[in-house]
């Protein structure tokens, strides 16, 4: 029995569930399209789609299944729901900042987030800063939080001289 996964975010879009799922699926090794369904006549009158437009676009990157919709103009992303992007070295971080970032919006840039081109929030997190963060009342971890609060892309190297005083 294939393993079900039970909770799959569903990321509302304009018209661009299918861009953005070859988009991540570009970003994310492994990433893969899984499944299309489109709009019917059925519906029409409620949905205002074209029959024959995609409706969902099931994918699946690093593992986690995410379902695409296109839904119309009436949501649009905000940072309170974003995705963490756990890396385990500086040219992850780099990779995946510089990909995710493309044509997104600069100025949604901090501590480690941003906003890519369609308006998902996603947080670029080296491993090692969770460890160095853990507990709060140290001064080495102090130190780390306040070297990151100014920073945009982490920087794993000046995280851990931050740490180590």
């Amino acid at each position: 029995m294939a393993n079900v996964q039970h909770i799959v975010p569903c990321l509302w879009f304009d018209t661009q569930a299918e861009e953005a799922a070859k988009y991540y699926t570009g970003i994310f090794d492994g990433g893969r399209i899984n499944q299309v369904s489109y709009y019917t006549e059925a519906g029409k009158e409620q949905h205002g789609k074209e029959p024959g437009s995609v409706l969902t676009v099931e994918f699946e990157i690093n593992g986690q299944t995410f379902t695409a919709l296109n839904g119309g103009p009436h949501f649009k992303f905000n940072e309170a729901v974003s995705f963490q992007v756990m890396c385990e070295s500086q040219q992850e971080v780099d990779r995946y900042w510089t990909k995710l970032g493309e044509g997104g919006d600069p100025a949604a840039q901090q501590c480690g987030w941003l906003k890519d081109k369609f308006g998902v929030s996603w947080q670029i997190v080296p491993r090692v800063m969770i460890e160095m963060l853990k507990d709060s009342q140290s001064a080495r971890s102090q130190r780390a939080m306040a070297a990151m609060m100014g920073m945009k892309k982490l920087d794993i190297a000046a995280l851990q001289r931050a740490y180590a005083g």
